[in-house]
């Protein structure tokens, strides 16, 4: 019997580490494919002009390969919709999770899930249609497609990965710490405040970060929304380029192997890195906290 339990365990065990192999593989195979297409560029193109020119015209005689316009338009479409979307999504999951009563919970859990299975082109739709007249009418602009418009949708978007990850971490707070605060006085907005958050620091940190790289790589919304513009932004109503977008509107246009081709795998290697460094860092944050948290208690 317990033979056969083992071999159960050790078959299991097996299956399991099979399916990580592939795992491991198929992402190999990804990046392997992404540089081997991207590093031809570099022939054509110094690293420093690829990462910092200023000038992406790709299909001009002789072509322009610079995508730091680009690396802007992604950046400030991320920063702005993250000081949208971090509040919210924070203050959304500290009222689910502690302050709501059970049946608002619920209907404000089904809302934000609803709002994570809303398909990406149905926001950017919503942008172009709904938004984008509001802002121009509004701010008498030339177009409504521009950087507020793309980090609205965004933060619309990071919203319920970010309210979901810190309200798991939320309800993850041992019980006994908000006891122990209620017993020595505490109200239940200092208990709030200065247990319950800082005791899921780590989970809503992790959060934030993988909030971010969300918007950082959404392709649909910014394609619809920023405007298209390859040049650095002067204002917030500008139009702006980031490169998820600029990889998808340009991919099916660029001939195979050509030297914008290759410039656009290449920007898909710097995207890649970006979203990496958000990824690390989230997961040294969340581990970083985790153990200074588990020491001081």
């Amino acid at each position: 019997m317990k033979i056969t339990r083992r071999r159960k365990e050790k078959l299991i065990k097996n299956i399991f580490f099979l399916f990580a192999i592939v795992s491991l593989l198929i992402l190999f195979l990804i990046v392997l494919f992404l540089f081997r297409e991207g590093i031809p560029i570099f022939k054509e193109v110094t690293l420093w002009d690829f990462l910092f020119g200023n000038e992406w015209y790709p299909t001009y005689q002789p072509p322009s390969y610079g995508i730091w316009p680009l690396i802007v338009g992604s950046l400030i479409v991320t920063f702005f919709s993250s000081l949208i979307a971090v509040p919210i999504g924070v203050m959304s999951a500290v009222y689910i999770s502690e302050i709501a009563p059970a049946a608002l919970k619920e209907v404000l859990k089904s809302v934000i899930e609803l709002l994570a299975g809303l398909p990406s082109v149905v926001l950017g739709f919503f942008g172009m249609v709904v938004l984008a007249p509001w802002l121009q009418e509004t701010f008498d602009l030339p177009t409504g497609l521009n950087i507020v418009n793309a980090s609205l949708i965004l933060a619309l978007m990071a919203v319920p990965t970010i309210s979901s990850i810190s309200e798991d971490a939320l309800y993850a707070v041992p019980k006994e710490f908000k006891e122990a605060s209620y017993a020595l006085g505490a109200t239940k907005y200092e208990t709030i405040v200065r247990v319950i958050v800082p005791s899921a620091f780590s989970g809503i940190m992790t959060s934030v970060i993988l909030g971010m790289a969300r918007a950082i790589g959404e392709t649909m919304v910014v394609l619809m929304v920023a405007g298209g513009a390859a040049a650095i932004p002067e204002s917030l109503f500008d139009s702006v380029r980031p490169m998820p977008a600029s990889i998808a509107a340009e991919m099916g246009e660029a001939p195979f192997r050509s030297g914008h081709y290759h410039a656009l795998f290449a920007t898909g290697i710097v995207l890649f890195f970006m979203t990496l460094i958000f990824n690390l860092v989230a997961d040294y944050v969340s581990h970083k906290f985790r153990e200074e948290g588990s020491g001081t208690l």
